[in-house]
């Protein structure tokens, strides 16, 4: 298990090492790979690496529907504008509120919508624990719980197209986290900002062994894959405290990519016709590599997704899981 992504300090410095690595790329990005008239749907795309995604998806040819909390509507409108695309459309919804989560599928339901590709773009990392409306940690809803129940409703409503593509915004930090502990999974508790990097990589192994059960579930039918996009000089770090930012605004804006760079990877998975036919690939930037082994444990993906569908009924939804438990 590397200790690499434990701590702020730690974690800064491996993705700056990161970005120095040399090593072989997966494939080819082509100007010619376009998706023109698919719908596209990626999550937090009001800023840094989403933004960044939605303006690629929509210069592409792509549909592009923005699921954010903010940036409401200036951020769809700044995508028009770099993207010289018209097909960019906005959906809001706060992540960290099931109810939201359930909203936003209903509305996508109504709409009649089909995506061919939906990018699990949003995380946070706040300063310490936050306690959601329906009593989870915020950092759990929105980087892992948000996910199960916004995919399995999209499944589950036909709202995903047979042949389409799911990526997972993820971590290398996964690595770096310690077994899932299931009896106590989703249980709120108090932390400050020191446990905050190693609770990421935490909820960063959920969603990659998630994912891969996810793959499983729906049979390869749409294909699921997942990627850590590396250092991205984002907004992701807002939270730090104040006597930091001014010298985490210069290590990020040397040494870490610029979002429209970092996506580029996101969009080979998305978009690529070299991989059309693989599934549950995993890529370290543009490299590609085999997930921690945890997250490849068939067991493991069944034991959590009956506990994710556990907590979801405990806080009190009729909702469960179409694939049962």
């Amino acid at each position: 298990m590397s200790k690499n992504y434990t701590n702020p300090v730690t974690a800064t410095l491996q993705g700056i090492a990161n970005s120095f690595k040399k090593s072989k790329p997966i494939g080819t990005l082509k100007v010619s790979d376009r998706i023109d008239g698919k719908n596209c749907l990626v999550t937090g795309a009001n800023s840094g690496l989403g933004f960044a995604i939605a303006t690629e998806l929509a210069q592409r040819g792509g549909n592009v529907y923005m699921a954010c909390r903010s940036g409401i509507p200036e951020a769809g409108e700044k995508v028009k504008t770099l993207s010289g695309s018209e097909s960019v459309t906005m959906l809001k919804v706060d992540l960290s509120d099931i109810d939201s989560v359930v909203n936003l599928s209903e509305e996508i339901k109504n709409r009649e919508l089909v995506f061919d590709i939906v990018i699990c773009n949003a995380a946070v990392v706040p300063s310490g624990s936050r306690k959601t409306k329906q009593g989870f940690d915020e950092m759990f809803m929105v980087n892992y719980l948000a996910k199960y129940i916004m995919l399995n409703l999209l499944w589950g409503n036909q709202s995903i197209s047979g042949g389409g593509r799911i990526i997972m915004v993820s971590s290398e930090s996964h690595r770096s986290s310690p077994d899932l502990d299931l009896e106590k999974f989703g249980r709120y508790s108090e932390y400050k900002m020191s446990k905050v990097v190693a609770l990421y990589g935490y909820y960063k192994l959920a969603l990659l062994t998630f994912s891969t059960e996810f793959s499983k579930k729906i049979n390869q039918e749409s294909k699921v894959h997942a990627i850590c996009p590396g250092a991205v000089n984002s907004n992701i770090a807002k939270e730090a405290p104040k006597m930091f930012m001014p010298l985490l605004k210069v290590i990020f804006g040397i040494f870490f990519q610029k979002p429209a760079k970092a996506a580029l990877p996101v969009i080979y998975l998305a978009c690529s016709p070299e991989i059309e036919n693989r599934d549950n690939i995993y890529l370290h930037m543009w490299t590609e590599k085999e997930m921690d082994q945890r997250a490849l444990d068939s067991e493991l993906g069944k034991q959590l997704w009956h506990k994710t569908n556990e907590l979801v009924k405990q806080a009190g939804y009729a909702y469960s899981s179409q694939f049962g438990d």
